[in-house]
C-alpha cells in the first residue's frame, strides 16, 4: 500500500477545546484533592503543597494564580496556626460541585470502560501507575483500585507483580464487551457496502469515519490511498495480533483500530500522548506510534496545545461539541460554566442550581461558539498524577512529522 505524506494542519476549534478542558480538568482534580484533604485532616491545604502540582495538572500558569481566579470555588485564608502561611479550602459552592462530580463518577459505567481497556492489553492486566493518569479521561472514581475489586470481584483483582508494582487484572473475559465501537456502529447502522457482505465475514473491511482537514479530502492521491486502506480486513483491537507481520499494512490498520478504540473509551474522546506511551507494550503498539496520528489526519488530530501533545478522535466532535456527550462530560461542562461566570445559581430568587438536573444544560460557551472542525489553518499521595514525565528516548522524528 502506497502511503501519502501529508502536512500537519492546525485546527483552531479542537485546540480551543483542549485549552478549555485542561482548565476544567485541573479544577476538578484540585476540588477533589482539597476536599479529600479536608475530610482526612479537617484542615485547609497549605499553598506551598499545591504549588508543586503545576506540571501534573497540565497548567501553563502557577497553581496559586489558577486557584485565585476562581474565588467562588476555592477559599483562601491564613493557616490557623501560622498566619503568614496561606491555605486553600473549598467554598460552599465548591463543596457542592465536588459532591455532584463524585456522585456522577460513582454511578457511571466507568467499570465497563476499564474492563474494555484491560481487554485491549496483551496480558489482560495493567499497572496502577499507568491507570491513575487515565482516571479523569475514563471517568474513574478516585478509589477505583479498591472499590472495583470489591464491587465486581468476578471482573477485577489487584495484585503485585514485584515489590512496589501494583497491577489491576481482569478476572473474567466478558465476550459481550469484546466489540469495538466501530463494529457496534456498523451493526447499528450498516452502510450499503456492509449490506452486501455475507454475515460470516468477520474480517471484512470496515471503513473508519474520515474528517480530513480542508482540502485534503478532495485530493485524488489521498482518496486512492484511503480506498486501498479501507479495503484491508479489519482486525478487532480485542483480537490476538500474534501471527501478523509487524511491518505489514494489515498490522498498521490494526494499530489504527487499537488507537481508535482507546480514544473511543475516553469521556472526551481525547488523550495525552504520554499516557498512551505507558500502555505501548501492553497494547502491542510500535515504538514510533506517533507517526500514526500524523499519517491519518482524517481519523486523528494531533495537537501541541498547552505545551503537551494531545490526540483527539475527530469523529467525536462536531462544530466544537461532543457528538455523543457522556453525562459526566455534560456535568464537567457545567463546572466550566461556573468557572467562567462565577454563577452557581440561576432563575428567580436564586433558588435553583446550575448543576441540578432539572435546570437543563448550562449556557453555551460564547468564547467557544460553534467552532467548525474544518476551520483549519496551516501553520499515590496526590493521585493527580498526570504521567507527564517525558520519555528520554523520545524519537525526534515524531514531532518533525507533526
Amino acid at each position: 500500500m502506497k502511503k501519502v505524506r501529508l502536512k500537519w494542519v492546525k485546527n483552531r476549534g479542537l485546540d480551543h477545546i483542549i485549552d478549555r478542558d485542561t482548565d476544567t480538568k485541573a479544577c476538578c482534580l484540585l476540588l477533589e484533592y482539597i476536599g479529600r484533604h479536608a475530610t482526612q485532616t479537617s484542615s485547609p491545604v497549605p499553598a506551598r503543597t499545591l504549588s508543586q502540582f503545576q506540571k501534573n495538572l497540565g497548567l501553563t500558569i502557577p497553581v496559586l494564580r489558577f486557584l485565585r481566579r476562581y474565588p467562588n470555588l476555592f477559599r483562601e485564608s491564613p493557616h490557623p496556626r501560622y498566619p503568614s502561611l496561606q491555605c486553600f479550602s473549598l467554598s460552599d459552592p465548591g463543596s457542592l460541585v465536588l459532591s455532584r462530580l463524585s456522585s456522577a463518577a460513582a454511578s457511571s459505567d466507568s467499570h465497563l470502560r476499564l474492563a474494555r481497556l484491560l481487554m485491549l492489553s496483551q496480558s489482560r492486566s495493567l499497572p496502577l501507575s499507568a491507570l491513575f493518569p487515565l482516571r479523569f479521561d475514563l471517568g474513574l472514581p478516585y478509589d477505583f483500585s479498591s472499590t472495583f475489586p470489591s464491587l465486581h470481584p468476578n471482573l477485577f483483582s489487584v495484585s503485585r507483580r514485584e515489590p512496589g508494582v501494583a497491577v489491576m487484572s481482569l478476572e473474567d473475559y466478558p465476550a459481550d464487551l469484546a466489540i469495538s465501537s466501530l463494529q457496534r456502529r456498523h451493526l447499528e447502522s450498516p452502510s450499503y457496502r456492509d449490506l452486501k457482505k455475507p454475515p460470516s465475514s468477520l474480517g471484512a473491511p470496515l471503513a473508519f469515519p474520515m474528517r480530513f482537514p480542508r482540502g485534503y479530502g478532495s485530493m485524488n492521491k489521498v482518496k486512492a490511498w484511503m480506498d486501498e486502506f479501507h479495503q484491508l480486513p479489519y482486525i478487532s483491537p480485542y483480537a490476538d495480533p500474534t501471527g501478523i507481520d509487524p511491518e505489514s499494512d494489515l498490522m498498521e490498520k490494526r494499530v489504527v483500530g487499537v488507537l481508535h478504540e482507546l480514544l473511543s473509551l475516553t469521556i472526551h474522546k481525547k488523550i495525552k500522548r504520554n499516557y498512551i506511551r505507558k500502555l505501548r507494550e501492553e497494547l502491542v503498539l510500535p515504538h514510533k506510534f506517533t507517526r500514526i496520528f500524523t499519517r491519518y489526519p482524517g481519523i486523528f488530530y494531533y495537537s501541541l496545545k498547552c505545551k503537551t501533545s494531545t490526540v483527539v478522535l475527530r469523529e467525536g466532535y462536531e462544530r466544537g461539541k461532543l457528538v455523543e456527550p457522556h453525562p459526566l462530560a455534560t456535568l464537567r461542562d457545567k463546572v466550566n460554566y461556573v468557572m467562567r461566570t462565577g454563577v452557581l445559581y440561576r432563575d428567580k430568587g436564586l433558588t435553583k442550581l446550575v448543576l441540578d438536573v432539572d435546570t437543563g444544560h448550562a449556557p453555551d460557551d460564547d468564547d467557544c461558539g460553534d467552532h467548525d472542525d474544518d476551520d483549519d489553518v496551516e501553520n499515590y499521595i496526590l493521585d493527580i498524577s498526570d504521567g507527564e514525565e517525558e520519555d528520554e528516548e523520545e524519537d525526534e522524528d515524531d514531532d518533525e512529522e507533526a
